[in-house]
């Protein structure tokens, strides 16, 4: 029989699941991309970059495309996007509710850096929900698909593994939590998860939750509660 371990933190990703950032970053870099020669359409870049870390994203431009990312390229596009941020960013609908309704701890554990996660939720209205417990790529060796940063976030947070359920939106991520020996809930509510391309690869990857409607998380969380009370 498999035991339920009841969950004791919630992880959230960030991009995409807190707040509906993707399509502005993906706009964002596919310009910044055309403009230092790199051809590339917003499908391709999501697939390619959803849901990873920085590094990683220098790393493929650099190894697959030929471009040596430098401080100004990586300056303009930070600057653009936290310009648009502060123009356009939205929390993703029902966020808020479902974040007061956890009777449970919860953290933010995503692949951007602490300025922009930072910047996000505040713009949204989410910091005062969610801080002091964030968490960034930039505090672990390897970014996601590889579980350490969700591994350090629940070693922060004193909590085992089994007993974490993390939030994602990614393949990348869903990857990480899976790695982590972490339940993991894919979202597909956000601006960028409507694709059918998208989902049947959220649902090749078998999550233990699939869902689009983050109001029903809570319904989720507390369905874990009861079967993991219930062995």
């Amino acid at each position: 029989m498999t035991v339920r371990h009841p969950p004791k933190l919630v992880i959230f990703d960030c991009d995409g699941v807190l707040v509906d950032s993707e399509p502005l970053s993906i706009d964002v870099l596919v310009r910044v991309l055309r403009n230092a020669g790199v051809d590339m359409d917003a499908e391709e870049a999501t697939v390619r970059f959803l849901g990873k870390s920085l590094k990683t994203m220098t790393d493929i431009l650099h190894e697959d495309y030929g471009l040596a990312v430098d401080d100004h390229f990586l300056e303009r596009m930070r600057l653009d996007l936290y310009q648009r941020f502060r123009r356009e960013l939205q929390p993703v609908a029902g966020v808020g509710t479902a974040l007061d309704q956890l009777d449970i701890p919860r953290c933010v554990a995503s692949s951007s850096q602490m300025e922009r996660i930072r910047l996000s939720l505040t713009i949204t209205g989410l910091i005062n929900k969610l801080d002091p417990y964030l968490f960034s790529s930039t505090m672990v060796k390897r970014g996601k698909p590889a579980p350490d940063l969700f591994l350090h976030a629940a070693a922060e947070m004193a909590t085992p593994p089994e007993n974490c359920i993390v939030v994602e939106d990614s393949p990348a991520g869903i990857e990480a939590a899976q790695a982590a020996g972490m339940r993991v809930f894919a979202f597909a509510g956000a601006s960028h998860a409507k694709s059918e391309r998208h989902l049947a690869t959220l649902k090749r990857l078998s999550p233990d939750v699939l869902f689009d409607d983050m109001r029903e998380l809570i319904h989720f969380v507390r369905k874990e509660q009861t079967d993991g009370n219930a062995v």
